[in-house]
């Protein structure tokens, strides 16, 4: 059998120096304003876009004609550029949830800095525990050496580095390895067929009447921090006049919230990946609702002259839901069961917890929080509310998801690709 590429990413943690710190950030504050110069040139002009070659020139005479725009390696920005492009494909194309593609403020959008060439970065293992890695301006950096990278470990995966990407969150910057592999394609997974319908009181309750469940992301502890934090924030923002730059303890208190929050995902990603593996490896199709979570976790506010109602109620369900991150959890299992011979299978949603799998009797009173109760006199089944609804998502497999509409229907104007300059 003829071998397949995978692309997958690995994320490191990096050891910078203060100065190596500022270099970095100072790096990714310029590639952030050449987007915003690229999207107010590719935009306002008379009526058309401009292509990528007068994009690539304009980037050519900005670094000429403007010091600080050399703090930025020219392969980086080139990299923007083919970001920025590949934005706009993404919101043209009708399959593709983007937005269209908009100007990044400084406080609302993450520092990132691309080296997509990976000769440029020497990767060498340093000890058991570290490696080293170049980057451009900045020089020989450490990073926290988690897993073998292919071809680069001896007995370690077969492939390559083809690039990297630096991020920055709470937690300082990381370096995000884009690797490639080689691999045989898996064979047909022999596993048996499961239902998972995704919750809140449990996280991931399959047909088979088992369940994944986690611990809060944060402790007792740390939860009464973060409110603490939050209510100081609160009072730090009352002190400050509109359009007046943050204090510095604001935005001391700012990165202490930002801090826990990014410990809570860590915590969040961690115990997804677990579970997902464990699961692509035991079934060969799992079987999950086709949920529209944008939908669901809209705002119940409404208008001023059609104002919503249980709004307070409605914002901690979408903080629930949210918090669950049910749209990674179904990306981790669709490629992962795929790489090990199965599939994911998506069905419709609708009346699966309203629904007794046994009778097939509907009725919305049946299910009274985690306790589903039959109405049916003939049937009288009584349990768990989300197994029950697992049951069901298992057996809704090869009917039609409703909703979708006809895929052949045109694109709106509005997502119309653009002429050519």
């Amino acid at each position: 059998m003829e071998s397949v590429k995978r692309n997958r990413a690995h994320k490191a943690r990096l050891d910078l120096s203060a100065a190596q710190v500022a270099v970095l950030d100072a790096q990714a504050h310029t590639a952030r304003a050449l987007w915003n110069l690229l999207h107010e040139y590719f935009t306002f002009r008379q009526g058309r876009f401009a292509t990528v070659k007068d994009c690539d020139a304009a980037i050519r005479e900005a670094r000429r004609e403007i010091d600080w725009m050399g703090q930025l390696p020219a392969q980086a920005a080139q990299a923007v550029l083919k970001t920025y492009r590949q934005a706009w494909a993404n919101f043209f194309n009708p399959d593709h949830p983007a937005k269209r593609p908009a100007f990044k403020g400084r406080g609302r959008s993450r520092l990132a800095v691309d080296v997509p060439q990976a000769r440029d970065l020497q990767i060498t293992r340093v000890n058991r525990r570290w490696g080293a890695v170049n980057l451009p301006k900045v020089g020989r950096v450490r990073f926290r050496w988690t897993k073998d990278l292919p071809g680069l470990s001896r007995g370690g995966p077969a492939g390559r580095i083809t690039g990297a990407r630096l991020v920055k969150d709470a937690c300082g910057w990381q370096v995000v390895f884009r690797t490639e592999t080689l691999a045989e394609p898996a064979a047909a997974h022999q596993g048996p067929q499961v239902g998972i319908d995704l919750g809140i009181t449990v996280a991931l309750a399959l047909s088979d009447g088992t369940m994944r469940e986690h611990a809060p992301w944060l402790g007792k502890g740390a939860k009464e921090h973060l409110r603490r934090l939050e209510k100081k924030s609160a009072r730090q923002r009352r002190a400050r006049h509109r359009g007046e730059p943050i204090s510095r303890r604001l935005a001391r208190t700012y990165d202490q919230i930002a801090r826990l929050r990014a410990r809570a995902k860590r915590r969040a990603v961690d115990w997804q990946h677990r579970t997902t593996t464990e699961l692509a490896a035991t079934f060969g199709v799992v079987v999950v609702e086709d949920l529209k979570i944008t939908n669901m976790v809209r705002s119940a506010k409404g208008t001023v002259a059609n104002p919503g109602m249980n709004v307070a109620q409605k914002a901690g369900l979408n903080h629930s839901i949210a918090g669950q991150s049910w749209g990674r959890t179904v990306t981790l299992l669709e490629y992962k069961t795929s790489e090990r011979g199965g599939q994911v299978v998506k069905v419709c949603a609708r009346g699966t917890s309203q629904t007794c799998h046994r009778c097939g009797h509907r009725d919305g009173a049946a299910r009274d929080g985690i306790r589903y109760a039959c109405a049916n006199p003939a049937c009288g089944w009584v349990g768990h509310a989300d197994t029950n609804a697992a049951i069901n998502i298992n057996n809704a497999v090869g009917t039609p998801v409703s909703g979708r509409g006809d895929l052949g229907v045109t694109r709106s104007a509005k997502r119309q690709p653009p002429r050519a300059a």
